[in-house]
């Protein structure tokens, strides 16, 4: 549990919210609209989640100079809003998936499988202390524990260490060595992946909150200049 906390906590938070809206819905006796009070905190809570999931993580992403929470954090507080803030919206919706209001809803689950996929490839690519590790990283380590190997040879040869300690010794190098060599094939092959990913992600991102910002214009546009 402790491994995916974001997924659990997304998840729970999402009961709750389930649970409330249930509530509602037996109190009043029909399906909170998405234009009265309880539907309208539903949409602006969720939309709001769903901005600073698109939003925080990337200025995070992008910033060379500030220092504030790790980034294996962030992209956990990305994975809960990004979450729990499209189930909200999808409550918003009362169920109704007409016209702009539905393809919003629409793009909002496609790209919340799309995140899905995307944080399967992020895990592929070896990190430490959830900053990803560079290629030129991985090679120096591989270097340095080929060179170990040498050492260790080496003081078999003189005599130093008995055959049996080195070849103990070098049997462990020489995994330690194959497992850096996996980590180099799978940080090129996720980063590959997760720059095809990114072409398609980023996309449906923009073309969703575009549509959502339309559809927030109309809403208040009917709700208050028509009346």
């Amino acid at each position: 549990m402790r491994k995916n906390k974001e997924l659990w906590l997304a998840i729970l938070s999402m009961l709750l919210i389930g649970g409330v809206y249930f509530l509602v819905t037996v109190w009043y006796q029909e399906v909170p609209a998405s234009s009265g009070f309880f539907g309208h905190l539903l949409g602006v809570l969720g939309f709001i989640l769903m901005l600073m999931t698109e939003l925080l993580y990337s200025l995070r992403k992008r910033s060379r100079t500030a220092r504030w929470g790790r980034m294996s954090d962030w992209l956990e507080f990305h994975i809960y809003t990004g979450l729990v803030g499209p189930f909200m919206v999808l409550l918003h919706s009362s169920w109704k998936f007409q016209g702009l209001a539905g393809a919003v809803m629409l793009m909002t689950v496609v790209i919340v499988l799309s995140g899905f996929v995307g944080r399967y490839i992020y895990t592929a690519v070896p990190r430490t202390d959830g900053a990803e590790v560079q290629a030129a990283v991985l090679e120096q380590m591989m270097a340095e524990v080929d060179a170990e190997v040498k050492r260790m040879e080496g003081m078999q040869e003189t005599g130093k260490l008995e055959a049996k300690e080195v070849n103990e010794r070098v049997e462990g190098l020489k995994k330690e060595q194959e497992r850096l060599r996996q980590q180099v094939g799978s940080l090129t092959s996720a980063r590959r992946m997760l720059a095809i990913w990114h072409t398609v992600h980023i996309p449906l991102g923009m073309a969703l909150f575009t549509a959502a910002f339309i559809h927030i214009g109309a809403a208040i546009y009917y709700a208050t200049l028509l009346h």
